[in-house]
Protein backbone atom coordinates (compact mmCIF):
# COMPACT_ATOMS: atom_id res chain seq x y z
CA UNK A 1 0.00 0.00 0.00
CA UNK A 2 2.81 2.37 0.83
CA UNK A 3 4.35 1.72 -2.57
CA UNK A 4 1.05 2.52 -4.32
CA UNK A 5 0.63 5.78 -2.36
CA UNK A 6 4.21 6.75 -3.13
CA UNK A 7 3.52 6.12 -6.79
CA UNK A 8 0.49 8.45 -6.74
CA UNK A 9 2.32 11.20 -4.82
CA UNK A 10 3.95 12.87 -7.86
CA UNK A 11 0.56 13.11 -9.55
CA UNK A 12 -0.96 14.76 -6.47
CA UNK A 13 1.95 17.17 -6.21
CA UNK A 14 1.56 18.01 -9.87
CA UNK A 15 -2.16 18.69 -9.35
CA UNK A 16 -1.39 20.88 -6.36
CA UNK A 17 1.23 22.73 -8.38
CA UNK A 18 -1.23 23.29 -11.21
CA UNK A 19 -3.82 24.56 -8.74
CA UNK A 20 -1.27 26.93 -7.19
CA UNK A 21 -0.22 28.16 -10.62
CA UNK A 22 -3.88 28.76 -11.52
CA UNK A 23 -4.51 30.64 -8.25
CA UNK A 24 -1.35 32.67 -8.80
CA UNK A 25 -2.54 33.63 -12.28
CA UNK A 26 -5.99 34.51 -10.91
CA UNK A 27 -4.43 36.62 -8.18
CA UNK A 28 -2.34 38.46 -10.77
CA UNK A 29 -5.47 39.05 -12.87
CA UNK A 30 -7.37 40.35 -9.83
CA UNK A 31 -4.41 42.55 -8.88
CA UNK A 32 -4.28 43.95 -12.44
CA UNK A 33 -8.00 44.61 -12.37
CA UNK A 34 -7.69 46.25 -8.95
CA UNK A 35 -4.95 48.52 -10.30
CA UNK A 36 -7.15 49.48 -13.24
CA UNK A 37 -10.08 50.11 -10.87
CA UNK A 38 -7.87 52.32 -8.71
CA UNK A 39 -6.74 54.24 -11.79
CA UNK A 40 -10.35 54.69 -12.86
CA UNK A 41 -11.29 55.80 -9.35
CA UNK A 42 -8.50 58.35 -9.51
CA UNK A 43 -9.74 59.60 -12.89
CA UNK A 44 -13.31 59.79 -11.56
CA UNK A 45 -12.14 61.78 -8.54
CA UNK A 46 -10.20 64.09 -10.83
CA UNK A 47 -13.28 64.56 -13.05
CA UNK A 48 -15.41 65.30 -9.98
CA UNK A 49 -12.98 68.03 -8.93
CA UNK A 50 -12.98 69.42 -12.47
CA UNK A 51 -16.80 69.42 -12.51
CA UNK A 52 -16.91 71.23 -9.18
CA UNK A 53 -14.53 73.88 -10.54
CA UNK A 54 -16.54 74.17 -13.74
CA UNK A 55 -19.77 74.52 -11.73
CA UNK A 56 -18.15 77.33 -9.75
CA UNK A 57 -17.10 79.06 -12.98
CA UNK A 58 -20.58 78.60 -14.47
CA UNK A 59 -22.17 80.02 -11.32
CA UNK A 60 -19.75 82.96 -11.41
CA UNK A 61 -20.52 83.65 -15.08
CA UNK A 62 -24.27 83.31 -14.50
CA UNK A 63 -24.03 85.83 -11.65
CA UNK A 64 -22.03 88.16 -13.88
CA UNK A 65 -24.65 87.95 -16.62
CA UNK A 66 -27.41 88.51 -14.05
CA UNK A 67 -25.54 91.54 -12.68
CA UNK A 68 -25.11 92.98 -16.16
CA UNK A 69 -28.78 92.38 -16.95
CA UNK A 70 -29.75 94.11 -13.73
CA UNK A 71 -27.30 96.95 -14.37
CA UNK A 72 -29.09 97.79 -17.63
CA UNK A 73 -32.22 98.41 -15.52
CA UNK A 74 -30.59 100.57 -12.86
CA UNK A 75 -32.25 103.75 -14.13
CA UNK A 76 -35.67 102.12 -14.56
CA UNK A 77 -38.82 102.14 -12.51
CA UNK A 78 -41.91 99.98 -13.02
CA UNK A 79 -45.37 101.49 -12.66
CA UNK A 80 -48.01 98.79 -12.25
CA UNK A 81 -51.79 99.07 -12.05
CA UNK A 82 -52.05 102.26 -14.12
CA UNK A 83 -54.59 101.98 -16.93
CA UNK A 84 -53.60 103.95 -20.01
CA UNK A 85 -54.90 104.36 -23.54
CA UNK A 86 -52.49 102.92 -26.04
CA UNK A 87 -52.29 104.03 -29.62
CA UNK A 88 -51.08 101.75 -32.37
CA UNK A 89 -47.91 102.41 -34.33
CA UNK A 90 -49.91 103.15 -37.46
CA UNK A 91 -52.06 105.73 -35.71
CA UNK A 92 -49.03 107.26 -34.02
CA UNK A 93 -47.20 107.49 -37.36
CA UNK A 94 -50.25 109.02 -39.03
CA UNK A 95 -50.57 111.55 -36.23
CA UNK A 96 -46.90 112.43 -36.63
CA UNK A 97 -47.35 112.94 -40.38
CA UNK A 98 -50.45 115.08 -39.82
CA UNK A 99 -48.56 117.21 -37.34
CA UNK A 100 -45.66 117.64 -39.77
CA UNK A 101 -48.05 118.60 -42.57
CA UNK A 102 -49.95 121.01 -40.38
CA UNK A 103 -53.02 118.81 -40.23
CA UNK A 104 -54.80 117.33 -37.26
CA UNK A 105 -54.53 119.73 -34.35
CA UNK A 106 -57.83 120.02 -32.52
CA UNK A 107 -59.50 117.60 -34.95
CA UNK A 108 -57.11 114.75 -34.08
CA UNK A 109 -58.49 112.24 -31.53
CA UNK A 110 -57.22 112.80 -28.00
CA UNK A 111 -55.93 109.24 -27.79
CA UNK A 112 -53.66 109.88 -30.77
CA UNK A 113 -52.38 113.21 -29.51
CA UNK A 114 -51.57 111.99 -26.00
CA UNK A 115 -48.49 109.79 -25.69
CA UNK A 116 -47.97 107.14 -23.02
CA UNK A 117 -45.42 109.37 -21.30
CA UNK A 118 -47.87 112.26 -21.19
CA UNK A 119 -50.57 110.04 -19.71
CA UNK A 120 -48.21 108.81 -16.99
CA UNK A 121 -46.98 112.31 -16.13
CA UNK A 122 -50.56 113.59 -16.08
CA UNK A 123 -51.60 110.86 -13.62
CA UNK A 124 -48.59 111.45 -11.38
CA UNK A 125 -49.20 115.18 -11.40
CA UNK A 126 -52.81 114.58 -10.34
CA UNK A 127 -51.44 112.81 -7.25
CA UNK A 128 -49.04 115.62 -6.40
CA UNK A 129 -46.00 113.87 -7.82
CA UNK A 130 -43.79 116.11 -9.90
CA UNK A 131 -41.65 114.60 -12.66
CA UNK A 132 -39.84 116.61 -15.34
CA UNK A 133 -40.31 115.06 -18.77
CA UNK A 134 -36.80 116.20 -19.62
CA UNK A 135 -35.47 113.72 -17.06
CA UNK A 136 -37.12 110.78 -18.83
CA UNK A 137 -35.17 108.85 -21.45
CA UNK A 138 -37.96 106.41 -22.37
CA UNK A 139 -41.46 105.40 -21.37
CA UNK A 140 -42.93 102.16 -22.67
CA UNK A 141 -45.17 99.29 -21.70
CA UNK A 142 -43.73 96.02 -20.43
CA UNK A 143 -44.80 92.98 -22.40
CA UNK A 144 -46.67 90.33 -20.47
CA UNK A 145 -48.02 86.86 -21.26
CA UNK A 146 -51.22 87.81 -19.44
CA UNK A 147 -53.09 89.77 -22.10
CA UNK A 148 -56.03 90.54 -19.79
CA UNK A 149 -53.97 92.23 -17.07
CA UNK A 150 -53.14 95.92 -17.08
CA UNK A 151 -49.65 96.12 -18.60
CA UNK A 152 -46.89 97.53 -16.46
CA UNK A 153 -45.06 100.64 -17.61
CA UNK A 154 -41.30 101.16 -17.64
CA UNK A 155 -39.93 104.64 -17.06
CA UNK A 156 -36.23 104.98 -17.81
CA UNK A 157 -34.57 108.06 -16.40
CA UNK A 158 -31.49 109.82 -17.74
CA UNK A 159 -30.14 110.20 -14.22
CA UNK A 160 -30.46 107.71 -11.38
CA UNK A 161 -31.11 110.54 -8.92
CA UNK A 162 -34.38 111.29 -10.73
CA UNK A 163 -35.37 107.65 -10.39
CA UNK A 164 -34.93 107.72 -6.61
CA UNK A 165 -36.70 111.08 -6.42
CA UNK A 166 -39.81 109.51 -7.96
CA UNK A 167 -39.45 106.36 -5.88
CA UNK A 168 -39.51 108.41 -2.68
CA UNK A 169 -42.79 109.97 -3.74
CA UNK A 170 -44.43 106.59 -4.24
CA UNK A 171 -46.15 106.84 -0.84
CA UNK A 172 -48.46 109.46 -2.37
CA UNK A 173 -50.05 106.68 -4.45
CA UNK A 174 -51.38 104.91 -1.37
CA UNK A 175 -54.96 103.77 -1.95
CA UNK A 176 -54.78 104.13 -5.76
CA UNK A 177 -53.84 100.50 -6.58
CA UNK A 178 -50.97 101.99 -8.60
CA UNK A 179 -47.47 101.06 -7.46
CA UNK A 180 -43.95 102.22 -8.28
CA UNK A 181 -41.13 99.72 -7.88
CA UNK A 182 -37.59 99.14 -9.03
CA UNK A 183 -37.20 97.26 -12.30
CA UNK A 184 -35.74 93.97 -11.07
CA UNK A 185 -34.80 91.01 -13.22
CA UNK A 186 -37.01 87.95 -12.89
CA UNK A 187 -34.32 86.26 -10.79
CA UNK A 188 -34.08 89.16 -8.33
CA UNK A 189 -37.85 89.67 -8.33
CA UNK A 190 -38.33 86.02 -7.33
CA UNK A 191 -35.74 86.39 -4.56
CA UNK A 192 -37.41 89.59 -3.30
CA UNK A 193 -40.85 87.93 -3.33
CA UNK A 194 -39.66 84.94 -1.32
CA UNK A 195 -37.77 87.18 1.11
CA UNK A 196 -40.96 89.17 1.75
CA UNK A 197 -42.79 85.92 2.52
CA UNK A 198 -40.07 85.00 5.03
CA UNK A 199 -40.44 88.45 6.58
CA UNK A 200 -44.20 87.99 6.96
CA UNK A 201 -43.55 84.62 8.60
CA UNK A 202 -41.10 86.33 11.01
CA UNK A 203 -38.31 84.05 9.84
CA UNK A 204 -36.17 87.05 9.02
CA UNK A 205 -36.22 90.52 10.53
CA UNK A 206 -36.33 92.65 7.36
CA UNK A 207 -35.70 92.70 3.62
CA UNK A 208 -35.10 95.45 1.08
CA UNK A 209 -33.22 96.12 -2.14
CA UNK A 210 -30.23 98.39 -2.63
CA UNK A 211 -28.75 99.05 -6.07
CA UNK A 212 -31.20 96.37 -7.22
CA UNK A 213 -29.58 93.75 -4.96
CA UNK A 214 -31.80 91.90 -2.51
CA UNK A 215 -30.77 92.29 1.12
CA UNK A 216 -32.12 90.54 4.22
CA UNK A 217 -31.56 91.13 7.91
CA UNK A 218 -31.59 88.07 10.15
CA UNK A 219 -33.49 87.78 13.40
CA UNK A 220 -31.41 88.47 16.47
CA UNK A 221 -31.14 90.65 19.55
CA UNK A 222 -27.51 91.60 18.98
CA UNK A 223 -25.72 93.17 16.03
CA UNK A 224 -23.70 89.99 15.55
CA UNK A 225 -26.81 87.80 15.40
CA UNK A 226 -28.86 90.19 13.26
CA UNK A 227 -26.54 89.93 10.28
CA UNK A 228 -27.29 91.68 7.00
CA UNK A 229 -26.82 89.46 3.96
CA UNK A 230 -26.95 90.07 0.21
CA UNK A 231 -28.88 87.23 -1.45
CA UNK A 232 -27.65 86.35 -4.93
CA UNK A 233 -29.55 83.09 -5.42
CA UNK A 234 -32.99 82.06 -4.21
CA UNK A 235 -31.61 78.77 -2.85
CA UNK A 236 -29.69 80.79 -0.24
CA UNK A 237 -33.06 81.41 1.45
CA UNK A 238 -33.74 77.69 1.96
CA UNK A 239 -31.91 77.68 5.30
CA UNK A 240 -34.43 80.15 6.76
CA UNK A 241 -37.48 78.02 5.92
CA UNK A 242 -36.98 75.70 8.90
Amino acid sequence: MATKKSANLPDEVEEIKKSLDFLSAEIKTVATQQNKIMELMGEIQSLKIQNIEKDKKITFLENRVADLEQYTRMNDLIISGLKTRHRSYARAAAASEDTAAGRGGADAPEVDRESLEQQVLCFLDSKGISVDSGDIEACLTLRSKNTTATPAIIIRFINRKNKYALLRQGRKLKGTNVYINKHLTKKNADIARRARILKKQNKIQATWSTNCKIVIKLNGSTAEMAKVLIIRDITELDQFEE
